[in-house]
């Protein structure tokens, strides 16, 4: 008899923000790993710096104690402690406990902020264990201490003081972070940003911590000339072509635009992004709108330049205009709007346009006032687009001929074994280059080669060959393996004789993801070198999804029936500390080496074509079935790869 459960009003459960939070940390902060622990620290420092943006503070301190706590102080005008109407308590208590609190939504408090939704400081306070904040306000001094995010008593007035600022001293729930550990560097590279960011901002940094030498780190940041200092740090190691630095400086709707730039004689575009100090790594309007601009003024410039019989032959798109080229663009916004909370992406329209006006303007000025930079960065455009035209011309001959050519050059991104014997010599395709790098130093290289694969391959059951043969990627796999295609009869053939490794190991991350860039991977082995399935040198590596911990004993799940067992094992759930690997990066070199890659204690799944459907082998592998999945299964996960069913 299958027993039911009601669901009634009383299944619903209703949270405070405060335990929201709590339940769903990632959701405000990223993850609760390094990269989440350290996004607490930067919320106190980013309120901090908005005091500085609203002309209220020129100081910041930020202490890292020996027992685990942060210090944040800055000497700004001190989180207000008077009575909140609407809430009926300290103005203090109500931003260190509600979502959606806070000074910023008062255009008269701060024009520009980087924290607009209320949920910064208020987050810190529900992700930690204890935490107090002073406040330093109209000569005294006003205190509120906090235990998992609700106040443990009243604000206090502890006296007099002629200091002005907020001071926030907390330490983090290590009940929901899986680290406790912070990084120096990470913190102090952060400052050293915001002093760029920042021109005139005093920022201090202590760690009280005493490193192998048992001393103590501190550094002092502060930038006169803002964002050409920082520019000028990022080119030290490079050589520049235009000896003046690039500089935008343009206030327009409320909007404030900074940049600097710089082209030198790389192949790589590198942009640094920020609005209101936050950076946006994964862009958004503003770096369309510069990119816009760039790409537009630059080509005027060009058909001005070039004769007419090079218009005919040459033609650039916008990567040749930004190759070479380091930018950094700040710009201040009055309102801005972001992708979530962790604010990584921009989504201001208005902004594109702004931002694309003022950079066009003020290029073409500066390039018709500095005809010898202008000519140098002319010519580096020139010259990218002579040779993706000619790369072009490469790959259209390779196509019509020879799909994939043998070459004596390995991949630079192949870190290649000692042993030279295929029979004795393995090879690991790895899932991006952190998994890469942490792969590198585990292995053994004596007979272990690894070779990192920037995220998704192309689909090649849904990509022309062209476009398949010219992908970075493919063409690393094929010529670190030694293999070749060669047309006979209007079929690529694909000869092994070359074959640098019998042992092709697919190794990624034990989720949906990982599957996926699995079923690419599989799908090209399958469709253009199936030779080396049918002759069992194609294997798929399976490492972990937990890290269990209980006490000194440390043990390895693969699913969630390893998990359970393991810690019935261990005596239940008191006192274990399961950890959830997102990805092989999260693994040190050990860890990786001991469950993935040691040759006596890995697990290998062979890849077999049987008379099995052939997709559904692949899917079966993929899942560790022993017996083929549904058809429906199948059917439903075809969009990935696309095999025929």
């Amino acid at each position: 008899m299958i027993k039911r459960t009601d669901y009634t009003a009383d299944s619903i459960q209703s949270l405070e923000g405060i335990e929201h939070i709590r339940m769903r940390p990632s959701m405000y902060i990223g993850d609760i790993g390094t990269r989440g622990l350290h996004h607490l620290v930067y919320e106190l420092i980013d309120n901090s710096v908005d005091e500085s943006l609203a002309g209220f503070c020129n100081k910041i301190w930020v202490t890292i104690h020996n027992n685990g706590f942060i210090t944040v102080l800055d000497n700004g005008r001190g989180i207000p402690i008077d009575i909140h109407k609407k809430e009926g308590k300290s103005a203090l208590e109500v931003v260190m406990t509600k979502i959606g609190a806070g000074g910023k939504f008062d255009k008269n408090s701060y024009k520009v902020s980087g924290g607009l939704h209320g949920v910064g400081i208020s987050c810190v306070n529900a992700l930690s264990t204890n935490l107090i904040a002073t406040v330093y306000r109209h000569g005294k001094i006003y205190q509120q201490e906090y235990f998992k995010g609700n106040p443990t008593g009243q604000v206090k007035c502890l006296g007099e003081t002629k200091m002005q600022g907020t001071k926030i001293h907390y330490i983090a729930d290590i009940s929901i972070f899986t680290t406790s550990t912070y990084n120096y560097d990470y913190i102090s590279n952060r400052l050293q940003e915001l002093a760029f960011l920042n021109k005139g901002l005093h920022l201090f940094l202590k760690d009280e911590r005493k490193d192998n030498n048992k001393n103590q780190k501190s550094q002092y940041f502060f930038s006169k000339n803002g964002l050409k200092e920082y520019l000028t740090l990022l080119e030290k190691d490079k050589i520049s072509l235009n000896k003046n630095i690039i500089l935008i400086e343009e206030k327009k709707d409320n909007s404030m635009i900074e940049i600097a730039m710089q082209y030198n004689n790389s192949f790589k575009e590198r942009i640094f992004s920020y609005v209101n100090n936050i950076n946006t790594y994964e862009g958004g309007t503003h770096i369309t709108g510069f990119r816009r601009a760039l790409t537009r003024t630059l080509k005027k410039f060009l058909d001005y330049t070039i004769t007419t019989k090079e218009k005919d032959k040459l033609e650039w798109v916008g990567e040749d205009c930004r190759e070479g080229l380091t930018a950094i663009i700040s710009i201040r916004v009055v309102e801005p709007q972001f992708e979530g909370q962790t604010k990584t992406k921009l989504s201001n329209h208005e902004i594109g346009g702004i931002v694309d006006k003022i950079v066009g303007e003020k290029l073409n000025n500066f390039l018709e006032e500095h005809p010898n930079d202008r000519k140098k960065i002319l010519d580096k455009i020139l010259l990218s687009a002579k040779s993706r035209q000619a790369a072009k011309k490469a790959r259209e001959l390779i196509q019509n001929k020879i799909p994939i050519q043998q070459t004596c050059i390995l991949p630079g991104k192949l870190a290649d074994c000692t042993f030279n014997d295929p029979d004795n010599s393995e090879i690991y395709l790895v899932e991006g280059d952190s998994a890469g790098g942490t792969a590198k130093q585990g292995r053994d290289r004596n007979f272990q080669a690894i070779l990192p694969l920037r995220g998704k391959i192309i689909n090649v059951e849904k990509s022309s060959a062209y476009k398949i043969f010219e992908n970075e990627e493919i063409k690393n796999i094929f010529i670190s393996l030694g293999v070749t295609m060669e047309t006979e009869d209007n079929k690529n053939i694909l000869n092994i004789q070359k074959l640098r490794y019998k042992k092709i190991i697919i190794m990624t991350d034990a989720d949906i993801d990982g599957s996926h860039i699995s079923t690419l991977i599989l799908t090209l082995f399958f469709r253009y070198m199936k030779p080396l399935i049918e002759k069992g040198y194609i294997y798929i590596a399976t490492p972990p999804l937990y890290l269990i911990r209980k006490g000194r004993h440390i043990k390895y799940a693969w699913n969630e029936q390893d998990r359970v067992n393991i810690i019935n094992n261990l005596g239940g759930s008191k006192r274990v500390n399961v950890q959830r690997y997102k990805g092989l990066g999260e693994m040190n070199a050990e860890q990786l080496w001991e469950t993935t890659m040691n040759p006596e204690k890995r697990t290998l799944r062979k890849v077999c074509i049987n008379n099995i459907l052939e997709a559904n082998q692949i899917f079966s592998i993929l899942m560790g079935e022993s017996v083929p999945p549904r058809r429906d299964f199948i059917e439903h996960n075809a969009k990935f790869a696309k095999i025929d069913i």
